[in-house]
């Protein structure tokens, strides 16, 4: 031994010198001892790393808000949500949990009307009109204005861009653009409340920061005059849903009145194409290239079937109800909710009197409680997966009692936690729904993007019935 303590060893024979502690290592008994001490560090060590690791993979899925199980129709993204599952149950009662369950996670209403407001009563001025104010002083009707949003707890909004039937194959493109306009126009006047919002991804940025995400729907078919071109350069300028058709026919496609066999006129309706035509098939192949949600609101029954089947996307219907609670060829009937459960898209309930409340089914006036008999209907017979909010403020004459405006949305999902709604089940409804759904067509959307574009068009004699409202074409020199 040195001075230090070290042993010190030399090459002669019979020389070597070690600690007299060397010894204490040297028997057999020992030995077995020492291993055994350090196989139970290892092992201890080993349990530990599991444990964190385990305890990090807990604190990751809380983080995300991954369910415990993946919602029905949500396998395509493993189930995981951008914004945790929430815990109510500290309200002291329905309206408190209501909200509650709103200030969560957004709630995302598929169709608004606000623009064609600004249409009528301001000739398309939005800089003339405050939102800020009480538009029921102001206009002689109105559902729609920011302090009545954030009483309502709004957290996302499709916009409406429509523009009427009659404008077909006339300027329905020119309208439609003026109306988009419109639209832009009050989302970027109001940038403390409202922000452009064009992804799923953006309507969950959009509430963490505060502001109502604000997207915009095509309300009818009719406004792309039967181009593909047109329909990709409305996407392009934000659109993310069309709805197919409108209460008319397009060349390619039927809408809901082909279905009502008594009030049905060839001479007005124009003739009965049987669902979607070829044409129509590539409408919908090349929104679901795009990214465009479907929408299948207004459209017939045939129609509805067509898409479901052509769709490689999950569809919407913006603004439509139950046809079983409701009779209404508008509302969805119980084949078409199957095939929709089976498709993975959602119905967003529509509050308009008329399609909530039908004689003979039922003849008192349209109450709150009745819409979300609508709600229930769907929930029980496809799953609460398969739902959403979709009002039609500012769109209609006429809404049920209890839901005149869009601040009376929590009075709704309170008579739903009063009919014993979990709060994650009133989260679905909400919007998880439809992000859901959203996400499906973008991801969809990426696995076409190897497609070129659909670039099929529709000769001018299967396009127009008004010639004079067409260019001819030959001036071209084609």
């Amino acid at each position: 031994m040195d001075a230090t303590g070290d042993v010190t060893f030399s090459n002669k024979v019979g020389s070597s010198n070690a600690s007299p502690r060397s010894n204490l290592f040297n028997t057999p008994q020992t030995r077995m001892q020492t291993r055994i001490v350090y196989g139970s560090l290892v092992g201890l060590t080993v349990l530990v790393l599991a444990l964190v690791i385990a305890l990090a993979v807990v604190a990751s899925k809380k983080s995300t808000g991954r369910e415990p199980s993946a919602a029905a129709g949500s396998d395509a993204w493993n189930g995981v949500w951008d914004l945790p599952e929430v815990d109510c149950s500290y309200a002291k009662d329905k309206l408190e949990r209501a909200k509650c369950v709103l200030d969560s996670y957004p709630l995302i209403d598929g169709h608004n009307d606000l623009s064609a407001k600004y249409r009528i009563y301001s000739n398309t001025s939005v800089y003339n009109v405050s939102l800020t104010s009480d538009l029921r002083t102001i206009w002689n009707m109105s559902h729609t204005d920011i302090p009545r949003l954030r009483a309502g707890k709004l957290g996302g909004q499709f916009w409406a861009c429509f523009v009427p039937c009659g404008s077909q194959y006339k300027d329905a493109v020119r309208l439609s653009l003026e109306q988009l306009d419109i639209i832009e126009k009050f989302v970027r006047r109001n940038p403390e409340t409202f922000t452009w919002v064009t992804t799923s991804q953006g309507i969950i940025d959009a509430f963490k920061a505060g502001r109502v995400a604000s997207l915009v729907g095509l309300e009818g078919g009719h406004s792309i005059d039967s181009s593909l071109g047109t329909l990709r350069m409305f996407y392009n300028l934000g659109v993310r849903y069309m709805t197919i058709t409108h209460s008319c026919n397009t060349p390619w496609a039927d809408n809901w009145k082909m279905d009502n066999e008594s009030t049905y006129n060839e001479t007005v309706d124009g003739p009965k194409l049987g669902g979607l035509t070829e044409f129509g098939e590539k409408v919908i192949l090349e929104m679901n290239r795009l990214g465009m949600l479907i929408d299948l609101s207004h459209v017939a029954n045939a129609t509805m079937e067509d898409a479901l089947r052509v769709s490689k996307a999950p569809v919407i219907f913006s603004h439509s109800s139950a046809f079983s609670v409701c009779n209404h060829f508008r509302n969805v009937q119980d084949s078409v909710l199957h095939l929709l459960k089976e498709n993975g898209g959602v119905v967003m309930v529509n509050f308009y009197d008329k399609y909530v409340t039908c004689p003979p089914m039922r003849t008192s006036a349209s109450k709150l409680k009745h819409v979300a008999d609508h709600i229930d209907y769907i929930k029980n017979l496809i799953g609460v997966d398969y739902v959403g909010i979709g009002a039609d403020y500012d769109g209609v004459p006429s809404l049920p009692e209890g839901l005149e405006d869009v601040s009376t949305y929590p009075a709704l999902f309170a008579e739903l936690v009063a009919r014993r709604w979990s709060d994650l089940d009133l989260q679905k409804l909400a919007g998880r729904n439809l992000i859901r759904v959203f996400r499906k067509a973008e991801k969809v959307r990426d696995e076409m993007s190897y497609m070129p574009p659909f670039e099929d068009m529709l000769s001018e004699d299967e396009n127009s019935h008004n010639k004079p409202c067409r260019t001819d074409l030959s001036i071209w020199g084609m």
